[in-house]
């Protein structure tokens, strides 16, 4: 048996420390992290299992790992952040600020279209690879130049690996810094949060192997937006354990932190913008969050989803497991969720490295969310 480590405050959240022990002890989660922060006191704080597939080495507090498309929740905050600055407009023409982009009929695509998977640029025209992901400016480049694949506004196509770089983009043109440069520079380091883009080599030893998913069996129509996004390019999760993958700067896919770094970072929505005196958005600009988007199946990942401007809403049909109310979420391949309840000012953020089927969150994590909302009563 292998012990969860941390601290439950309250023993109304002693049932989510025994969700995280049974599926430690099961064999469900390899090695996993948990937080649920409550108005700024992480009110659970929880860890245990393993880094590696052979069970040697512990997952401790300082351990990270890939976090998938949790680095989208960032990469969200950190355009929200040039929205509330006034240096970039949500309704704006994204070629006010990429003349190239317009592009190919792209010249009415808003920021707000590419901040909901609305733009119709939800990854790459064939052919195209991993390798493609490393080289930030030429794929930038080639997603300008591209037509959409539907019409722009009209309908959400998750941008699964397109987000970071043309959120990125935006950030390097009205900021002169790379996304991961601002994100290091303006999120994570006035916050003190143990996150960032990528991981220098210097960090390696405290990373946890990403443990992939089964195969999938989907068979995607030919030449749907569908089959182009997942192939525009096509990555086989154990990339992410390359030196290639955690040298690049990837927005939508390479983030590296664990539950605790994640929440505090994604706390500040929940917090009205502000964390221990750091503030670095406006009330006014996270409402900007629940103007609804889109509402209806996803032309890529072909779930029921509500798209806000940057993060997902509820939708029952999608996640049963997350309430009504003013929440925002996403979550990353494999399992891992991070959801906002400004409501409740509450976060709770769960990162984990054995990656189950699906397309968003598993049964793990409705476990452990039911669990956070049961004890609120």
């Amino acid at each position: 048996m292998t012990d969860v480590h941390g601290t439950t405050r309250q023993p109304r959240f002693d049932a989510v420390r025994a969700a995280l022990q049974q599926n430690v002890d099961s064999g469900e989660e390899l090695g996993a992290s948990l937080v649920v922060d409550v108005d700024g006191e992480r009110v659970v704080d929880l860890w245990g299992g393993h880094r590696d597939a052979a069970r040697t080495l512990a997952w401790d507090e300082n351990t990270v790992t890939n976090v998938w498309s949790v680095t989208k929740t960032v990469t969200s905050l950190a355009a929200l952040m040039l929205v509330d600055s006034g240096d970039l407009d949500v309704h704006a023409p994204v070629a006010r600020y990429w003349p190239e982009f317009a592009a190919s009929g792209k010249e009415d695509v808003e920021v707000r279209h590419l901040l909901s998977h609305t733009s119709g640029v939800a990854g790459l025209d064939g052919p195209a690879t991993v390798a493609d992901l490393y080289d930030t400016e030429e794929t930038a480049t080639r997603l300008a130049r591209q037509a959409p694949w539907w019409r722009p506004g009209t309908a959400s196509g998750y941008h699964v690996f397109s987000y970071g770089h043309l959120i990125g983009e935006l950030v390097r043109r009205t900021t002169g810094r790379a996304l991961k440069e601002f994100i290091a520079e303006e999120i994570a380091g006035p916050l003190d949060a143990d996150f960032r883009l990528g991981a220098d080599e210097r960090d390696w030893h405290h990373i946890a192997d990403v443990i992939p998913p089964p195969p999938s069996s989907l068979v995607l129509p030919s030449g749907s937006p569908a089959a182009k996004a997942m192939n525009g390019p096509a990555v086989d999760a154990a990339v992410a354990n390359t030196p290639q993958w955690r040298a690049a700067d990837i927005g939508a896919a390479n983030g590296h932190g664990n539950a605790r770094s994640v929440a505090r970072i994604l706390s500040v929505l929940a917090r009205g913008g502000e964390t221990d005196g750091a503030r670095l958005i406006g009330p006014k600009t996270i409402d900007t969050i629940f103007n609804v988007q889109a509402d209806g199946t996803d032309l890529v990942n072909g779930l029921p989803l509500r798209w806000g401007i940057g993060y997902a809403l509820p939708q029952p049909r999608a996640l049963p497991w997350i309430p009504d109310g003013r929440i925002a979420f996403w979550g990353g391949w494999g399992g891992s969720m991070i959801i906002m309840d400004l409501d409740r000012r509450m976060t709770i953020s769960y990162m984990m490295n054995r990656m189950s089927p699906g397309i968003l969150g598993s049964p793990r994590s409705a476990t452990y969310v039911r669990a956070v909302y049961d004890a609120l009563g």
